[in-house]
């Protein structure tokens, strides 16, 4: 049985040893989860392909943050690597398990309490896992296939429900406490999510020239002028609203885009997107009307009539970003 550094055992040391393709069956997973594993693999030089059956849908649904994070991952960041499917037919299914093969050999199999989740296989949370048979594993694997549907396939959302993010929450909750009722009231909207208020503007009372939305612009370091990070305050990076230092976690804004993110620097103070940090520039250089490459001004936050960010927590890996402009009027 195993207890302690799960994330290594379970996840990472079957790769080690020469497996390729990880077959999982999860209750709940995520879209962080997904990046983090698949970057902290790259990080050892090692490729996989992974394949996720999410089986907990037909009871709890998704939030539109991770169905559509799950979208990109399998259409753009992690194409030809990883698919994803929902279950979409009840029962649900709340089991875990993790098959690993070196192409159709079977190497190494787990199963126990622990999701696809940072939060199961994180220091936060006691899980479970024990060894399995791999082959009985992907028997499994494939016994659900035939009661789920591909993320990307363009019914998905007719055959699972999807809730928007500022209510995946709280219907959760509701869900849970009426599991054994036939259907489910519609969910009012959520006004009691934890958030933060985070500002663009510098002690000194602007927006700084080389740092935070403006970090790229330094020529002479060659740097590609639309890296950008969102800076945090020591009222916020020293709570614990945000994850820690280098777990990834995604961003689901008001216009629609998910952001896959984590915090670094000293004191975990910057959000910035680890894979490519030219993203949260280009994306707030579209939201101001700025053009890729220049540099964001005061005049611009004000003409765009917002010097702050609101962030609403949805989970520990999920969070809305809400950067729109204020209504006329």
């Amino acid at each position: 049985m195993l207890t302690s550094n799960l994330f290594s055992k379970v996840l990472i040391e079957p790769a080690l040893n020469g497996a390729n393709n990880l077959y999982i069956v999860s209750g709940y997973a995520t879209v962080a989860m997904t990046f983090h594993h698949f970057q902290a693999l790259r990080n050892q030089n090692i490729e996989i392909n992974a394949y996720l059956i999410i089986g907990m849908t037909p009871q709890d649904g998704l939030s539109q943050g991770n169905h559509q994070g799950f979208q990109k991952l399998v259409q753009s960041d992690l194409a030809n690597q990883f698919e994803c499917s929902y279950v979409m037919t009840p029962p649900p299914v709340h089991s875990k398990i993790y098959a690993w093969f070196n192409d159709d050999k079977p190497v190494a199999g787990f199963m126990g309490s622990a999701n696809y989740s940072q939060t199961a296989f994180g220091k936060n949370q006691r899980e479970i896992m024990t060894p399995c048979n791999a082959k009985c594993g992907f028997d499994y694997f494939q016994s659900l296939s035939g009661d789920t549907i591909y993320c990307t396939h363009p019914d998905a959302e007719n055959f699972v429900q999807v809730f928007n993010d500022k209510y995946y929450a709280r219907r959760k909750r509701e869900i849970r406490q009426q599991r054994d009722t036939q259907s489910i009231a519609p969910i009012p909207e959520i006004s009691g999510l934890e958030y933060v208020r985070v500002s663009l503007i510098n002690k000194f009372g602007g927006i700084s020239e080389r740092s935070g939305l403006n970090w790229g612009q330094r020529p002479e370091e060659h740097r590609e002028p639309n890296q950008a990070y969102i800076p945090l305050k020591a009222d916020v990076y020293k709570t614990d609203f945000f994850p820690p230092a280098r777990q990834h976690f995604i961003i689901h804004t008001d216009d629609g885009k998910i952001l896959i993110c984590t915090r670094a620097q000293q004191s975990a103070k910057a959000i910035h997107t680890p894979h490519n940090n030219g993203l949260i520039g280009e994306y707030f250089r579209n939201r101001l009307d700025v053009p890729n490459g220049r540099s964001i001004s005061m005049e611009d936050l004000l003409r765009y009539g917002r010097t702050d960010i609101d962030f609403y927590k949805i989970d520990e890996e999920t969070y809305f970003m809400d950067f729109s402009p204020p209504q006329n009027g």
